[in-house]
């Protein structure tokens, strides 16, 4: 197999690529790039190849529907398909992935108007983490005209925060950075709480970066509104099969690189936000509530299940 697909999967196992959307992306241009070069000589070589390319991107990450959902996709397009040929099977392979890409892009363009109706003139718009799928909303309100503010989070261990506050900034719109457990203190101030989703599970449950459980209790607390943006091919299939999103644990060096001998730390990179402390999810579909994500999926994306 091409190292294309192994050097990817390594990118994305070290969060040197990060956002779902992101994440999807690269992984389905690891795909393209395998059909490009591969070495297969048979339909039966090149299926063979692309499971296993699968099975060792899905590895890199374990809580990244998008992307599963994504290769899934691809791979059946191939896999229905009747062409025999390896080259007209990696055809197969570039125009499905440049559809579903397209598809994607037409999401985030689509999310972005939804949701920069719920921004507001004067607005304090509170967000944790990083999801270009939160700040193209924040963007598009910005391009609308609409002058408000951000506070970010910086988002330990890894401190994507940072990311989302220098595209803020780029924007031109006026942020603030704070520390995570500076957060209540802030919550007080905001108006509307945006943040992303890496997951959302069959009980409309939000998998989210570490911290956003928390987040969502304290705008419970302040009684402000808490959305959710996903597109909706985040839905993890799984759950429906009583399956659990799996949380994925990282490396403790992440959060101390030197710390003492025999220091237990733990480091998990997600948590679940219960779907009753959830105002909306702003999806490609509209504002829905989140016990109507599943029953929306069955009618948008059967095909996942």
């Amino acid at each position: 197999m091409p190292q294309t697909v192994r050097i990817v999967a390594e990118r994305i196992r070290k969060l040197e690529v990060q956002g779902a959307r992101n994440v999807a992306i690269a992984a389905i241009k690891a795909i393209e790039a395998l059909a490009e070069e591969t070495t297969a000589k048979t339909r039966k070589e090149f299926m063979e190849e692309l499971v296993k390319a699968r099975e060792i991107l899905f590895a890199s990450r374990s809580t990244e529907p998008l992307m599963r959902n994504a290769l899934r996709w691809i791979i059946s397009q191939v896999e229905s398909s009747d062409k025999e040929k390896v080259g007209a099977l990696a055809e197969v392979v570039a125009s499905s992935s440049s559809r579903f890409l397209k598809n994607l892009e037409a999401s985030k363009d689509c999310i972005a108007e939804i949701g920069a109706k719920r921004i507001r003139e004067g607005m304090v718009v509170f967000t944790h983490c990083h999801s270009s799928t939160v700040t193209n909303i924040l963007r598009k309100a910005k391009e609308d005209g609409k002058k408000f503010e951000v506070v970010c989070t910086e988002t330990r261990p890894i401190f994507q925060g940072r990311i989302t506050a220098k595209e803020l900034l780029s924007f031109d719109i006026n942020t603030t950075f704070i520390v995570d457990s500076a957060a209540r203190s802030f919550m007080r101030n905001a108006d509307l709480v945006i943040v992303g989703a890496d997951a959302i599970t069959s009980e409309g449950n939000v998998i989210n970066k570490i911290g956003t459980g928390t987040i969502a209790l304290l705008s419970h607390e302040a009684r402000k509104p808490f959305y959710v943006v996903a597109e909706l091919l985040k839905f993890d299939p799984a759950t429906v099969c009583g399956d659990y999103s799996q949380i994925e644990e990282r490396n403790p060096s992440e959060v101390w690189k030197d710390a003492p001998e025999k220091l237990v730390i733990r480091n998990p990179a997600f948590d679940v936000t219960r779907r009753d402390f959830i105002h909306g999810v702003i999806c490609e579909e509209g504002i829905i509530p989140p016990h109507a994500v599943s029953e929306v999926i069955h009618r948008k994306h059967p095909w996942i299940f």
